[in-house]
């Protein structure tokens, strides 16, 4: 089916020591969609996020990808599927070129050099095929990861504050860059961000969160017009 949702939640919920985290969230994304998810530090966010793809399991509810039980699909495919992009790079000792073959490695297949280079251009970091990660700045490290996720061929792409520990140059660059791979290839994203100017520039509709509950949906516009403090 064209209009079946690409990924659904139905009464997602997280419960760690007696506190909801994440409490009956509801959600629907269709293919191409980028939405934003707002709200203060300590709303659910981020949990939320985990849960999507199996990082953190949920106590009830359920995530549907395509239509599909989620908890059908093995946990590392469904990570392929549901790439995550995290707001520390977390990459792997060695160099530019091993991070990036390292998901499709982990499903039998050899990226050939041509293959890399490719993707490294895609995220500007052309040239740093044999680049050991530790000599990289922090833009160049998520732009690594970036890469890292694309690799993978991902459905959907969610991004957990992946510009907060950059500089102002940096965040706008990787904010460009997203957006630019997002409308080349038609990616749907699901990014996590505390700051209302990054969901105006690059998501279509968004959601607040508060104390783990969704409190509003609507378009960015919409949920901004509400609540500039966000």
């Amino acid at each position: 089916m064209d209009n079946q949702p690409i990924l659904e939640t139905l009464e997602l919920s997280r419960i760690v020591g007696g506190v909801a985290i994440v409490d009956r969230v509801t959600i629907t994304v269709q293919r191409g969609d980028v939405l934003a998810v707002l709200g203060p530090s300590g709303a659910g966010k981020t949990s939320f996020l985990r849960l999507l793809n199996r990082l953190d399991e949920p106590t009830s509810g359920e995530v549907l990808v395509g239509g599909r039980d989620y908890r059908e699909i093995l946990p590392d495919k469904l990570r392929r599927s549901l790439g995550m992009v995290m707001q520390q790079p977390n990459l792997f000792p060695g160099t530019v070129a091993d991070n990036i073959s390292y998901g499709p490695a982990q499903r039998g297949e050899v990226m050939q050099t041509q293959e890399i280079e490719a993707l490294l251009e895609r995220v500007n970091l052309a040239g740093f095929l044999s680049r050991d990660v530790a000599h990289l700045s922090g833009g160049e490290a998520q732009r690594v990861s970036l890469a890292r996720t694309l690799a993978n061929n991902p459905q959907v792409l969610l991004l957990d504050e992946p510009t907060a520990a950059l500089d102002d140059d940096s965040r706008q660059d990787i904010e460009d860059l997203v957006m630019e791979i997002i409308q080349a290839q038609g990616l749907t994203c699901v990014l996590v961000t505390h700051a209302s100017s990054q969901a105006l520039k690059m998501a279509g509709r968004a959601l607040v969160m508060e104390q783990g509950r969704v409190i509003r949906t609507g378009s960015v516009a919409e949920v901004l017009d509400v609540d500039h403090t966000l």
